[in-house]
């Protein structure tokens, strides 16, 4: 049994559907575990006017009754409050209004592309979907899959490493309470000094009419050994990991633990050395293959790093073509962030637990999340888990 989920919507239709399915029956959850992930993933210095008008909730439509999961999939809807302001436009159905196709491409969207692509004319019918407005509901499944984590003895977290030309220090050894107040910072760092010039970075784009991106990283704690295989191609973590978080809108690079740092390095300095002790079992000092080795966890803290593109939406938009004249022109002009970065990380959270969760109920399997945890505690007491 592994996890399965899927996400439909547009970013000013109706709203957002979300299903997964694989959860055993059992867990314990209640609507502030998905509500809590669906407000952090607004937050963030340098998001636009749609944050105003969207305050996200969760849904449940099927596979929860009396707070706990069923064992059968999971359907979750997040209304779109915006779209009583789109209605004409994105209604699902024919309207007596003469609607207005959209012809102007943004270079680094799916917009030119997906129109190539489906045979459309209007980039609207692409722009709605592509938009990360989709991401909403894979963190409402993300927070689903925290809950098995959470019963597992599991945690994911996130944090922002850089923002334009800001970098915070990094630090060696976090643990899970060093995020406990990370949501506290306008830009979700965890250093207040590049906290503060990441702010001053984003409002100096904006007057600029500038988009940024940035670095985050994504940390999972309390992980068994063993979760994925060396096997074969397809059931490697890593590899999920990567296709994971390179899915989120945006994404153009992904590393697990110091990744591209290690490229350079003699093969002395690039490896964790083992070590065992009575009291904690297999070890390591070092953490420099971000918790996956051969494609399988090794019992230290997963590690993820992702790389994000600054928004392809400007306020001074690029140059483009008409699609139905194809005349130069500017791109498309809409609603935009200056920065999502902070709202990215929570998203890569959600794909990381995901692909977590998933790996979880792949090697443990059960129908109820008690018969999950008598088959890890089992694990555990084979390999002398000490942890």
């Amino acid at each position: 049994m592994s996890l399965r989920f899927t996400t439909a919507g547009e970013s000013h239709g109706p709203g957002l559907t979300a299903v997964l399915e694989g959860l055993p029956a059992g867990l314990e959850l209640e609507p502030a575990d998905l509500d809590r992930d669906l407000a952090r993933r607004q937050l963030g210095h340098g998001r636009g006017g749609r944050m105003k008008i969207e305050s996200d909730r969760a849904e449940v439509t099927a596979g929860i009754r009396h707070g706990r999961t069923l064992g059968g999939p999971i359907a979750i809807r997040i209304a779109n409050r915006d779209y009583a302001n789109w209605e004409e436009r994105m209604n699902p159905w024919p309207v007596a209004a003469q609607v207005e196709e959209v012809h102007l491409p943004r270079p680094g969207h799916a917009d030119l592309a997906g129109l190539q692509k489906f045979g459309f004319t209007d980039v609207r019918n692409v722009l709605e979907r592509a938009s990360a407005r989709e991401t909403a509901a894979r963190v409402a499944c993300g927070a689903l899959a925290k809950v098995l984590l959470r019963a597992v003895g599991a945690s994911v977290h996130s944090h922002v490493l850089s923002i334009g030309s800001v970098e915070a220090p990094r630090r060696d050894g976090l643990m899970p309470t060093d995020f406990d107040h990370v949501d506290e910072s306008p830009v979700r760092c965890l250093d207040a000094a590049a906290s503060e010039a990441m702010v001053a970075e984003i409002d100096a784009a904006r007057k600029a009419n500038e988009s940024l991106g940035g670095v985050y990283e994504v940390r999972a704690f309390g992980l068994v050994p063993g979760l994925g295989s060396h096997a074969s191609w397809d059931v490697k973590l890593d590899g999920r990991l990567a296709q994971a978080v390179m899915s989120i809108q945006a994404m153009k690079g992904v590393a697990i633990g110091d990744g591209f740092d290690l490229a350079p390095l003699p093969g002395s300095q690039a490896h964790d050395e083992i070590f065992w002790s009575e009291e904690t079992g297999y070890y390591r000092e070092t953490n420099r293959a971000g918790g996956v080795e051969g494609g399988m966890t090794t019992g230290e803290p997963v590690v993820v790093h992702a790389a994000m593109k600054p928004l392809p939406t400007l306020t001074k938009p690029l140059r483009s073509v008409d699609v139905a004249t194809k005349e130069p022109a500017q791109a498309l002009r809409e609603r935009t962030d200056s920065c999502t970065v902070p709202a990215a990380a929570v998203v890569g959270e959600a794909m990381v637990a995901l692909v977590l969760a998933s790996a979880y109920r792949e090697k443990f399997g059960g129908d109820h999340v008690d018969d999950t945890l008598a088959a890890l505690h089992a694990y555990r007491e084979r390999i002398d888990w000490r942890r």
